[in-house]
């Protein structure tokens, strides 16, 4: 006579159901990371639950310093990568760190182009005798008088002066948004890049403006699929052995650049030199603000 086994059925029942719940909540961990990485631009993204301190920093990188040279290498320029990329539709432009907006390919070359100043006459050709006068001609010789004439007048249309690409050696600057973040669970701290920016420099003589114009912000997440997916463009040049070049994204990931910090996340969202006054006190702000961060570090090393 065979006896049903209440007991371990029910032990059976209440495993698969743990077993259950488990996966159901590895995998809401799981879309909830995702979510979290296509969202904010995190390649990385650490959880929540891990994060014993965060702060958000920008940094500007100025690629025509010599440490930054690898990432702008002759041909293989990083701006030339990402700008290519975004032409080719693999890359998606941003309006600025809140990813909020996009750019079309389109509007991103408006971005990176400028207008010809309008030519006229130089003080040579006016000492020749040359006038830019629409009542005379080539020669500064007043025109035949037309009175009494009927004469059909062109309509005269403003022409536009033309536009132009910066070269990609021209766009040097860019500004990187991260969070610095201490891991608990590594007892480490840990550089999030979250997006990066292509800015028109301000010394340009071209930019009329004086001021950085954005081209455009990108999710780092992205710019590493992008890299990782052209490795013969996206190459950190390494000037000391030919076999050893190394992608972009394992250049971000290795820190192998210098930057300097332009804004601590702060209630009334300024950049360093507009809350000390000036752009001198905000460089010492900036090493200020460095140093303030590594010995937060050390002393979490301390107790």
């Amino acid at each position: 006579m065979r006896f049903f086994d209440y007991q371990g059925m029910n032990k059976f029942l209440s495993f698969a159901a743990l077993s259950a719940g488990l996966m159901l909540s590895v995998a809401a961990s799981a879309q909830e990371q995702a979510t979290t990485a296509s969202s904010n631009g995190s390649y990385r993204p650490i959880p929540n639950s891990d994060i014993m301190f965060r702060k958000t920093i920008w940094r500007a990188v100025d690629l025509r310093e010599k440490q930054n040279k690898p990432m702008f290498s002759e041909g293989k320029e990083i701006s030339r990568v990402i700008l290519e990329a975004v032409k080719r539709g693999e890359l998606q432009a941003y309006r600025n760190d809140s990813l909020t907006t996009t750019y079309t390919p389109s509007e991103v070359s408006g971005n990176m182009s400028y207008a010809e100043a309008s030519a006229g006459l130089s003080d040579e050709e006016k000492a020749a005798g040359f006038s830019d006068d629409a009542a005379a001609d080539d020669w500064g010789t007043p025109k035949k008088s037309t009175k009494g004439k009927k004469v059909a007048a062109a309509p005269k249309k403003p022409v536009a002066p033309p536009s132009y690409e910066y070269r990609y050696k021209d766009l040097y600057q860019m500004e990187l948004k991260e969070d610095m973040i201490f891991d608990k669970k590594r007892s480490r701290m840990y550089h999030d890049i979250k997006t990066v920016t292509l800015l028109v420099p301000s010394t340009l003589g071209s930019n009329t403006s004086g001021i950085e114009k954005p081209i455009g912000t990108f999710k780092y997440s992205d710019l590493v699929r992008v890299f990782r997916a052209n490795p013969d463009k996206a190459i950190w040049f390494n000037s000391q052995n030919d076999a050893q070049h190394k992608n972009l994204a394992d250049a971000f990931e290795l820190w192998l650049f210098n930057s300097y910090i332009v804004k601590v996340s702060n209630p009334n969202d300024s950049r360093l030199d507009e809350i000390y006054g000036g752009q001198q006190q905000g460089i010492l702000a900036s090493q200020q603000a460095a140093s303030d961060l590594i010995e937060y570090e050390y002393n979490l090393w301390s107790f």
